[in-house]
């Protein structure tokens, strides 16, 4: 496996103990790939240059990386380079699910979160960061200097999932936080009503920002293939079910495809942009959202 890919694998970065490393060879192995990838159209010369447009002034061109890319980009100032990001993590004890051979869903948040943060200052851009589970735990404002990005890994290192989550009182709240429109990423399970959870990702639509919702799940949740004989534990409320789960698989299957169709579909009815993830998944799908989000604005 080229290096690249393997530090885009959750199973690979789990093994590194520092978070900024993990958040860095993240970026640096998604860049990698998007050189040797079709997405040529992502700007990825980070802070100095963005793709030209129509009307910019030729003499800011970039002659050099015209000879390395062979497309046209202008040198960028500071001044151009204001988006606003808040990170929006939910750290309630549902996210501490994992089935056998993957890491926990927090624990993929935690990196996916640490790998945005670390493109988007890299990319001078403002990040903020936002722990929350039944209420808003740490919140960090956005900003863009060099300094943030400490701060927002070391938010993420001391965090932990606990409690039951009420996502929709709580992403309220953070709306009412956030003064400045820019983009909301929010990073969840969303195991609550999709009714107010989707009511809550539609609050920051109401203030003019830009949502992109990633939902992390582990992949039995979503196929729910546990073998002959499970004990299941609710995270939150620790109550216990042991059952066959062959009985209840088709029943399930059901459930959880009319759950994710329905946010799904709403989310696009919003104009909320939507991704599922699960945790086997390699990095570069999220970040490829991202990255495509971030050229639309």
């Amino acid at each position: 496996m080229n290096d690249y890919i393997k530090y885009l694998q959750p199973e690979t970065i789990a093994k590194l103990k520092n978070i900024e490393l993990k958040a860095r060879l993240v970026v640096e192995g998604f860049i990698t790939g998007l050189h040797r990838s079709p997405y040529h159209g992502f700007s990825v010369e980070f802070a100095e240059h963005r793709q030209y447009r129509t009307g910019d002034e030729i003499r800011h061109i970039d002659w050099k990386v015209f000879g390395r890319t062979n497309k046209y980009y202008v040198k960028q100032f500071e001044e151009e380079t204001n988006l606003r990001s808040i990170i929006a993590l939910d750290s309630s004890a549902s996210m501490n699910f994992k089935s056998g051979g993957y890491i926990t869903k927090f624990e993929y948040a935690s990196y996916l979160a640490a790998a945005l943060a670390y493109l988007m200052i890299k990319q001078r851009d403002a990040v903020g960061l936002a722990l929350y589970d039944k209420e808003v735990n740490s919140y960090l404002p956005a900003r863009s200097r060099q300094s943030q990005i400490r701060e927002i890994l070391k938010m993420l290192e001391m965090a932990s999932p606990k409690s039951d989550t009420h996502t929709a009182s709580a992403l309220d709240i953070l709306a009412e936080k956030i003064k400045k429109r820019g983009l909301v990423i929010v990073i969840s399970d969303f195991f609550d009503d999709p009714v107010s959870v989707l009511n809550a990702l539609s609050h920051f639509r109401h203030s003019k920002s830009e949502v992109l919702a990633f939902q992390i799940l582990d992949p039995r949740e979503i196929d729910f293939k546990f073998g002959d004989g499970a004990n299941f534990k609710d995270m939150e409320t620790g109550e216990e079910m042991i059952t066959q789960p062959y009985h209840i698989q088709n029943s399930y299957s059901h459930a959880v495809n009319d759950f994710l169709g329905h946010i799904k579909r709403e989310c696009f009815n919003r104009q909320i942009d939507y991704t599922l993830i699960d945790t086997s998944m390699s990095f570069d799908k999220a970040l490829t959202a991202y990255l495509g989000k971030r050229e639309k604005m």
